[in-house]
């Protein structure tokens, strides 16, 4: 996103075919009761057509418009996209076939309270409502993983996996990552290649 024509390209599609369901869905949320704003999903991912869900916690500052590139994106100038992108890439896991998600969808670049949970798992329902063949449904951290728990009480037809495989792990970010024990920073890293081997393992089964 760092790139001009490459995030001029990405606002100029923003309707294209594969991404339009979803960002009219943004469209139609933003400020919804007073929440706020919330960013668009690049169409740079697979959009409806993807076979992975990959959900995270909340919008980075990296996504907002102005002072980042107004989408979710693994392209993004920050270093959890970048960590990201490289995982991706090291599983196998082509970026065209995924679709960035977050628990809580609007901007608060802070941890979700219930509250918002509750409202992010009704967005995340509805979204999966879109997608025609999701393979996986990826959580990432605890706040997707709680969200997704909420999402499974008020729907209970995600919750039996028929259509897709859940798979968890920690979130990409540093912070969520570090330990002051080196065992430990190393048994979450490799818990997150082993869940992303895994995704890779589903979409070529």
């Amino acid at each position: 996103m760092a790139d001009d024509a490459f995030r001029v390209a990405q606002e100029q599609n923003r309707y294209a075919p594969h991404v339009r369901a979803i960002n009219e869905l943004v469209d139609g949320l933003r400020d919804q009761d007073d929440r706020g704003w919330m960013p668009y999903v690049a169409p740079w991912h697979g959009g409806v057509d993807a076979r992975v869900l990959s959900v995270l916690r909340d919008p980075g500052p990296k996504t907002q418009d102005g002072s980042g590139s107004g989408f979710l994106c693994v392209e993004n100038d920050d270093p959890t996209a970048e960590r990201q992108c490289h995982a991706f890439k090291e599983a196998g896991i082509d970026i065209r076939d995924t679709t960035p998600w977050n628990a809580y969808p609007w901007y608060i670049n802070q941890k979700p309270d219930a509250s918002q949970q509750e409202a992010g798992a009704e967005v995340l329902a509805r979204l999966l409502g879109l997608m025609p063949n999701p393979r996986v449904v990826l959580l990432q951290g605890g706040d997707a993983q709680a969200t997704w728990r909420r999402l499974e009480k008020r729907h209970p037809e995600f919750a039996g996996e028929v259509w897709f495989q859940v798979v968890r792990t920690y979130h990409p970010g540093r912070q969520a990552l570090w330990s002051p024990d080196p065992e430990v920073r190393a048994s979450r890293e490799q818990h997150r290649k082993d869940a992303l081997q895994r995704v890779a393992d589903i979409l070529r089964s």
